[in-house]
């Protein structure tokens, strides 16, 4: 027998919506059958798959320790039923996702197999697109990666080409990354580039920026033009010349405009008012800009793909279209 002690951060969500986070390997056909065999309780006692779970709540769960045992990432895609995925464009060589804030692209530190890239494969698979149980099929893989709670366009390839290809092209910066994101203030000026030196902090899981170079760090180059204000916040646009790791919300903190949402590089303080759990930030735009030897991707370049809606924005700037 498992228990679960329900802590704060998990308490108003669904009974089954707990279980598919908290067991991945259990389906939703043999989590329903074990609630009506009461091989899963809560606080001792028969509970529907829709209970509204309560801080305190126990859960019990008399399953076989199989369920328990890690899942791996690669057949994780096994255990999506119903892939949740906003499709931007797909051919027979890539795929571009709009991925939503807060879901991982790969497994992290935390063991998460809801992953990007296990909803990619599934869908793929349920669509007729990929075979896994073809010993010399290509294996679908993400080309790029966002921040968990960051949302945007990442690429996945289809193919064994698409995928070398996509990656000697990201190399060579000819894909084109633009985001859009809210500031508290206003740039100054309202658009400009901000040009210095990143350095990583491993155990801090922060950036520090430095105007000379010192030992560890790398050049972090970002274009910003606002787009518009309101109020005490600006919609900004940001292109990255360099992808280096908090870029964006590094940078713009060090010109005294801090992201909306942003607790690492921004203040408390002035996040408190707006009640955001994550930074504004999205990657919006993407462009194919190749030199050559595109190969079989060569029909993309020139090609831009943009998000159709971010909710930040539409919540904050709402009269802004997106183009």
């Amino acid at each position: 027998m498992k228990e679960y002690s329900i802590a704060k951060n998990d308490s108003g969500q669904r009974l089954n919506k707990f279980l598919e986070k908290a067991v991945p390997r259990l389906g939703g056909g043999q989590m329903h059958k074990y609630l009506r065999l009461k091989r899963i309780k809560v606080n001792g006692k028969r509970a529907e798959a829709s209970l509204r779970l309560s801080e305190g709540d126990l859960v019990q769960l008399y399953l076989n320790d199989a369920y328990f045992s890690p899942v791996r990432e690669d057949e994780a895609f096994r255990l999506i039923s119903s892939p949740k995925l906003t499709v931007i464009y797909e051919d027979a060589n890539i795929l571009l996702a709009d991925k939503a804030p807060g879901m991982v692209v790969h497994a992290d530190e935390s063991g998460d197999a809801d992953t990007l890239i296990a909803h990619i494969q599934a869908y793929l698979v349920q669509t007729g697109a990929w075979d896994p149980a073809d010993a010399a099929s290509f294996s679908p893989a993400l080309c790029n990666r966002i921040d968990r709670n960051t949302g945007g366009i990442v690429v996945a390839a289809k193919t064994a080409e698409a995928l070398r290809i996509l990656n000697e092209k990201i190399k060579e910066h000819e894909l084109i990354k633009k985001y859009l994101l809210i500031v508290h203030g206003a740039p100054t000026p309202p658009s400009g580039q901000i040009e210095n030196f990143l350095r990583r902090d491993e155990k801090r899981k922060q950036v520090t920026l430095h105007s000379a170079r010192v030992p560890g760090s790398k050049t972090a180059i970002t274009r910003y033009r606002t787009l518009a204000k309101n109020g005490g916040l600006s919609l900004v646009e940001c292109e990255l010349l360099t992808g280096r790791t908090h870029q964006i919300r590094a940078h713009m903190a060090s010109i005294g405009c801090p992201l909306l949402g942003d607790g690492k590089y921004g203040s408390n303080e002035q996040n408190r008012p707006y009640r955001e759990k994550g930074q504004a930030l999205y990657a919006y735009s993407l462009t194919f800009r190749f030199g050559d030897g595109a190969g079989a991707l060569s029909y993309l370049n020139g090609k831009t793909f943009r998000v159709k809606d971010i909710p930040f924005v539409r919540k904050y700037f709402p009269g802004f279209q997106l183009s």
